[in-house]
């Protein structure tokens, strides 16, 4: 590789470290002022889900992978935008793919991220899930906190006010709909219910 390539590379990773200072807009309509909420920790555990739900629904890990940790990276150079803002703000996100990921050395990261928007593949379909999925244990956590707005968030409002679970909805694998029920069944703090101790080793 020539020593500008190396350049490149460089400026896209000094970009991407700049995903941990962006918080995630949600905050604002979640009434919530979590500032550990941002695009590199949402990316991360979205990464995380979509390994899982690769795993579960036999499709390729790699991709899935890759498309989850580039899912939320045009936002770098757009911001984040909760459902208010989008009403308003047009975001220009393929100028922005093709400025981001077009011009490195590697062409995959942009094929990923096109796979990804497109949503036809079952790697895209998986990483969207793994997107929602997400969400639903962050809204978890704010309710388990005694945020009552994430309380109407996680389920919505059907016809006649009667309640059902948009979130789920929206997830297309059949993993991703078991794994969203276990998330909504479980304590967020349950992982450590059997590790306590009271007493040093």
């Amino acid at each position: 590789m020539k020593k500008k390539e190396y350049k490149r590379i460089a400026q896209h990773l000094f970009e991407v470290g700049t995903m941990r200072k962006l918080i995630r807009m949600h905050r604002q309509t979640l009434l919530t002022d979590d500032m550990s909420d941002n695009i590199a920790t949402h990316s991360y555990r979205v990464t995380i889900i979509g390994w899982y739900l690769a795993k579960m629904e036999d499709v390729d890990p790699y991709k899935v992978i890759m498309m989850c940790l580039l899912h939320d990276m045009p936002e770098v150079r757009s911001g984040d935008h909760n459902w208010v803002h989008k009403r308003y703000v047009k975001i220009f996100e393929e100028e922005i793919k093709k400025e981001q990921l077009g011009n490195l050395p590697f062409s995959d990261l942009k094929k990923f991220i096109d796979e990804y928007d497109e949503r036809e593949s079952r790697e895209a379909i998986i990483a969207k899930d793994a997107d929602i999925i997400d969400q639903l244990c962050l809204l978890q956590e704010y309710i388990w906190q005694g945020n009552q707005e994430a309380k109407e968030w996680i389920s919505g409002k059907g016809e006649k006010g009667k309640k059902r679970n948009e979130n789920i909805e929206r997830i297309q694998s059949k993993s991703g709909n078991k794994l969203a029920e276990a998330i909504l069944d479980e304590h967020p703090s349950s992982w450590w219910n059997e590790l306590w101790t009271s007493k040093n080793r």
